[in-house]
């Protein structure tokens, strides 16, 4: 009888699959909304800069002229003594965090809230950012990275400008030894063996004169756990013709 298959085994939580998120810095996200942000604008100054483990984007440790203290997701060109602002009447600044509604179209945002107050949901990726589309009465669509237009509550906050950490894929790995260290942090399970490779009872895909998964590839999406690998409920598979 073979064993559990990868697929089975990274669901039980056990320290293999873990990502040590004991070592990160805390939560970024925004400050809980104020009247002082609805009203007017609080101002924040960055105290330091720092590297999140497992993150790929530096976050920074604002401090609020309240006494409040937060580490949210900086765009390119940040600094420690920046001033941040924050409310309807901030301007326009790379680092400054405005409602959509009070952001023209054209400009470039991050970390933008899903639901207004939730703290930033979407655009948090080193080197990414969302384009402010257009505006309409109860809607602000933005594009994001991937090239979808999506609708939000104009009462949703965004931070002007882009992540910064861009072009960190670019540069190679070069050795095993850096990889490592990236999917410790991260939790990922590497390296990573195809299922072709694997003995027939390891693996769906596995066995075989030569390596070949020996049936369809696309699984429905009520098969058992040692059956569900490839193409889970795909609606087509392939490259789309033109």
């Amino acid at each position: 009888m073979g064993k559990r298959i990868l697929v089975q085994r990274r669901g039980r939580g056990s320290p293999t699959f873990r990502a040590n998120t004991h070592k990160r810095r805390g939560k970024v996200k925004y400050r809980p909304l104020s009247n002082m942000e609805v009203k007017k604008k609080i101002v924040g100054r960055i105290i330091e800069l720092l590297h999140d483990p497992g993150r790929g984007a530096p976050v920074a440790r604002v401090r609020f002229e309240d006494g409040d203290e937060r580490l949210i997701l900086v765009p390119e060109g940040s600094y420690v003594g920046q001033l941040i602002e924050c409310g309807i009447e901030a301007p326009l600044k790379p680092g400054n965090i405005l409602p959509l509604a009070h952001i023209p179209e054209g400009t470039f945002v991050c970390n933008i809230e899903g639901v207004p107050g939730d703290g930033g949901k979407f655009v948090r990726a080193s080197g990414t950012y969302g384009i402010v589309v257009t505006h309409a009465a109860d809607k602000t669509y933005v594009q994001l990275p991937s090239g979808k237009i999506r609708a939000f509550n104009p009462a949703c906050r965004a931070t002007i400008g882009i992540i910064a950490g861009g072009g960190r894929m670019e540069k190679p790995f070069v050795k095993a030894g850096k990889k490592y260290h990236l999917v410790k942090a991260k939790g990922w399970k590497w390296p990573k063996v195809r299922g072709v490779a694997m003995n027939a009872c390891s693996h769906p895909h596995g066995g075989g004169s030569h390596q070949s998964p020996g049936r369809p590839t696309t699984v429905p999406r009520t098969a058992p756990p040692g059956r569900k690998v490839g193409h889970i409920a795909a609606r087509r598979t392939g490259r789309k013709k033109r």
